[in-house]
């Protein structure tokens, strides 16, 4: 789809080329049967000259190939307007054109948003002291989540401040959907205060690229989805709902930086020898989960009463499994994950997540946040 685009546009360019070309009487342009004035020439080599920019910046990936298109289109718009019986059929190349550089500045915009929130995500970030974990951290957990913490190796550890990973996922954006969508996300969190930043790029076929950002910052949480980067699919956010839902995410994703297990606004109650509840109370925001494990105080799931979207009338079962772990950094965590929706028809897996990089205590967190 692109190569195609971008031959579009060299095409395009060309045809403007031979423009300037008649002007100046070094060739002829039958398809232009009036006269090309000298000033006009130059105006038509402009805009071949912005085409072939535009196709440049966008074979290097640059950020501003759409600013070029952009100029090139309005002025090989305003050529064809002012010689329109022979030029009118151009004003379909520039629509098509139009509506790519309006994707790739949406991209852009969406990039740059992403870039500044995790900024100020980080900016929020408290300095503290970082205290060894110790057996006496663990003393009033329950006496599974402690096997667990001992299990994955966080004993005699300093406590994890922020994380940053990279995931390789497949999403099913139905129940009833057969293939998986592919996609690449990036998550950053941070644990006092607790939040979290996630922004995943995917495709739904050749043509529908999705781009989405879940955030939970200061007790709120925000869903976002768009199309191209430029149609609004899902927008919530600051809602009862959304806000409970992201909070049970990040406790769900505690597995991934286990000290934070350890933190003040999370208390934890016995359920079984191999199950805890977990409660998460912050800033006016309160929700729970309960974390499953086994005999060896390995993690195997975590199950949560949550809601889908903020139009539910009430929870939905939600489920996230662990289906491989791997030591990283020196503990033991999931890297292979699936995510699962408890329906009246069955069970709706929908998201399957692989990290493919994981790090912890990043110390230029500017610089950290600013990679795309």
């Amino acid at each position: 789809m692109r190569i195609a685009l971008l031959i579009l546009i060299v095409i395009h360019g060309i045809i403007h080329l031979f423009g300037f070309f008649k002007a100046f009487g070094i060739s002829e342009f039958n398809a232009i049967t009036h006269s090309i004035s000298k000033s006009y020439g130059v105006v038509w080599l402009l805009v071949f000259f912005l085409f072939g920019l535009t196709v440049i910046l966008n074979l290097i990936q640059s950020d501003y190939w759409w600013l070029s298109g952009f100029l090139a289109v309005i002025l090989s718009q305003l050529l064809i307007i002012n010689y329109w019986s022979n030029a009118k059929f151009g004003t379909l190349v520039n629509l098509i054109i139009l509506m790519a550089v309006l994707i790739g500045y949406s991209s852009f915009s969406f990039r740059q948003k992403i870039q500044e929130e995790r900024i100020h995500m980080f900016a929020n970030t408290l300095t503290q002291n970082r205290e060894v974990v110790t057996e006496q951290a663990l003393r009033d957990l329950p006496a599974i989540v402690q096997k667990w913490m001992r299990a994955n190796g966080i004993l005699g550890k300093e406590v994890i401040t922020n994380v940053h990973l990279t995931q390789e996922v497949q999403l099913k954006m139905k129940p009833e959907q057969s293939t998986w969508n592919p996609g690449t996300a990036k998550q950053y969190f941070t644990i006092h205060p607790p939040a979290f930043h996630w922004a995943i790029n995917t495709e739904m076929n050749s043509i529908l690229s999705v781009v989405g950002r879940d955030q939970f910052k200061e007790g709120k949480g925000e869903m976002l989805i768009k199309l191209w980067s430029l149609i609004p699919v899902a927008d919530a956010k600051h809602e009862e709902k959304v806000n409970q839902a992201t909070l049970q995410r990040f406790l769900a994703e505690i597995v991934w930086f286990p000290t934070a297990a350890l933190s003040p606004y999370l208390t934890w109650e016995r359920i079984d020898d191999h199950s805890a509840r977990a409660v998460m109370d912050y800033k006016g925001t309160k929700g729970s989960g309960v974390f499953h494990f086994n005999k060896d105080g390995g993690f195997e799931k975590f199950v949560a009463m949550r809601f889908q979207n903020s139009s539910d009338s009430k929870p939905t079962q939600w489920t996230v499994k662990a289906t491989k772990t791997e030591i990283r950094n020196g503990i033991l965590i999931p890297v292979e994950c699936e995510a699962s929706w408890k329906l009246e028809n069955g069970e709706w897996t929908w998201l399957k997540l692989k990290i493919r990089d994981i790090q912890y205590d990043v110390k230029d967190m500017p610089e950290a946040v600013k990679e795309q």
